[in-house]
């Protein structure tokens, strides 16, 4: 799954995918994610496991304009909203959060995988371990840079977001 949801970042950075046909298949694909869990997920050999697709994030130069789009067009209610940001809602426990950018070209900002039995200074030292870096200290949830330098977040589940 993590291959697939490369490729579509991939695609969508390249032109390839528009954000609308990005948006559709992220969320046909953690819908499908959350039907079957058990047997799509395996497990890692850290012993942490991803169970969801909590939530993508991206960062664009009309906030307004793209919301409202998302909210028309696919049906997503407005569940937060601060002046530069918005989180609309996906279904019973994603989200869509849109930033408000200086940049004329919009981009994925973030993707978050909802944990199972979360445990941030679980996550943060296996991901010292590795050599990567983590972004704060919140026990709630945080972000880190992957390999290939995706900024990704990580937290439970349930875990609905918070503007600014």
């Amino acid at each position: 799954m993590i291959e697939t949801i490369e490729r579509m970042l991939s695609d969508l950075e390249r032109g390839r995918l528009s954000r609308r046909q990005f948006a559709v298949s992220l969320a046909a694909l953690a819908a499908s994610t959350s039907l079957a869990p058990v047997a799509l997920a395996a497990p890692a050999p850290t012993g942490l496991r991803a169970v969801t697709i909590n939530h993508v994030t991206v960062r664009v130069p009309d906030l307004h304009r793209t919301s409202q789009f998302y909210q028309e067009f696919f049906g997503m209610p407005l569940k937060q909203q601060s002046a530069t940001i918005h989180i609309l809602g996906v279904g019973e426990s994603s989200f869509f959060g849109i930033e408000q950018d200086q940049s004329k070209t919009a981009a994925v900002s973030h993707y978050d995988f909802g944990m199972a039995n979360f445990n941030a200074d679980e996550v943060r030292a296996k991901l010292t371990e590795r050599g990567l870096k983590c972004d704060g200290n919140s026990k709630e949830s945080f972000k880190f840079y992957d390999p290939d330098g995706f900024h990704v977040q990580v937290n439970a589940p349930d875990y609905v977001g918070h503007v600014s």
